[in-house]
């Protein structure tokens, strides 16, 4: 496969996005059904998505990243996601633990993990979330414990994505002081002695990708698995999220995108007492508001974008805002479009009602919506003060 190279061009733009959906419309969308069915985590096709450049989409070309601005970055994701959103949601946290390796890690650390996880060849998983500490994040317990050269981690992190697939974990641990201040980020490899993993999870959706939780039980580390500084584990956890709300909530335009486009030919083909479903004017009403919700949602995602690509004081508060709304219209539009196929769109073989499954939790990670809102709404009145 022809590797992607930066873009800055419409025309470039365009031809990646053409390989991308040829990607999803040959390796991921033929098999969506048959791996959300049987729980198939498909470690040959994501080695595929890495040939082509997709293990790093938004880190640097040294050692194998593609370079992309975030706005070509979301465009990625929502064509992905039309292919199987809960890949495409895997490749995003992949994503994620790149980057932070590639912004904060050591010249050492990128040679030694960044090869092999921008090609896909190996995989990365990220742990912050615990048991007791899910959106208050800086009350992790997992601690980190200096014993001459090296660092001693103990802890149980919970719904980790790619848990006993990944080679790396990037693990936030508490080196320090209670609070955000206290925690520090290691790079733990997955062959570690004393890293186990928790029984599959059974989730609502997701199948196509392991959530189990990672439990370190004294795992010896040197000290040179210690990525960035001490104390700056929570820093680092959190400026990789700007970038992971905004290709979650593309990865919700692209599942909707793709169930909106089943609803559409569906009510033309449908008839009921006399007339096609798309002749009556709530099918039509029905339709424009979902066109119209997904045409914002992207509308904010690719703010949030610019606002990151820019490094815009606000961008955390813009891509906030963006996760928000199109993680809450992407779940409404493939849900609306579940109900539009009526009885047939509760069916699996129509593919609706697995990526109104998939949709759900994309509203909860990332930051639930919820924290969205506490984050756009504390600045917006921090403003008015």
């Amino acid at each position: 496969m022809t590797m992607l190279t930066n873009t800055t061009t419409d025309e470039e733009r365009e031809a990646i996005l053409h390989a991308v959906r040829e990607f999803a419309e040959a390796e991921l969308a033929p098999f969506a059904s048959e791996r959300d069915e049987n729980d198939v985590f498909p470690r040959e096709a994501l080695q595929r998505a890495g040939e082509l450049g997709l293990g790093g989409i938004y880190v640097d070309e040294e050692f194998g990243g593609t370079g992309l601005s975030r706005l070509d970055t979301v465009a990625i994701f929502e064509e992905l996601a039309k292919g199987d959103p809960a890949v495409a949601a895997y490749i995003s946290i992949h994503n994620m633990v790149v980057w932070m390796l590639d912004t904060y890690g050591s010249a050492d650390q990128r040679g030694e993990w960044l090869p092999d996880l921008t090609s896909m060849t190996g995989f990365g998983a990220y742990c912050l979330t615990e048991p007791g500490a899910g959106s208050d994040a800086a009350a992790i317990a997992t601690s980190a414990i200096r014993d001459g050269d090296d660092y001693v981690l103990t802890g149980v992190k919970q719904f980790i994505s790619g848990a006993g697939e990944a080679a790396v974990y990037i693990v936030m641990a508490r080196t320090g002081e209670a609070g955000a201040r206290g925690i520090s980020a290691f790079l733990v490899p997955g062959d570690s002695t004393g890293l186990s993993f928790g029984a599959l999870e059974k989730k609502m959706g997701w199948h196509a990708q392991p959530t189990r939780q990672v439990i370190l039980d004294e795992v010896r580390v040197p000290a040179s698995a210690l990525l960035g500084v001490e104390g700056q584990g929570f820093a680092i956890a959190m400026s990789a999220l700007n970038s992971g709300r905004l290709n979650i909530a593309a990865c919700s335009i692209g599942g909707a995108r793709w169930a909106l486009d089943k609803a559409r030919h569906y009510v033309h083909e449908r008839f009921t007492f006399g007339e096609a479903l798309a002749e009556k004017q709530s099918i039509v009403f029905a339709i424009a508001d979902m066109e119209t919700d997904l045409h914002a949602a992207r509308l904010l995602v690719e703010d949030g974008a610019r606002a990151v690509d820019e490094q815009a004081d606000d961008a955390t508060v813009r891509c906030a805002m963006a996760k928000r709304f199109a993680t809450d219209a992407g779940f409404r539009v493939a849900n609306d479009a579940l109900q539009l196929h009526g009885g047939y769109g509760y069916l699996q073989d129509y593919g609706i009602e697995k990526v109104v499954r998939d949709l759900r939790v994309h509203q909860i990670l990332e930051g639930t919506n919820e924290i969205m809102r506490m984050i756009v709404g504390r600045d917006a009145l921090k403003a008015a003060s």
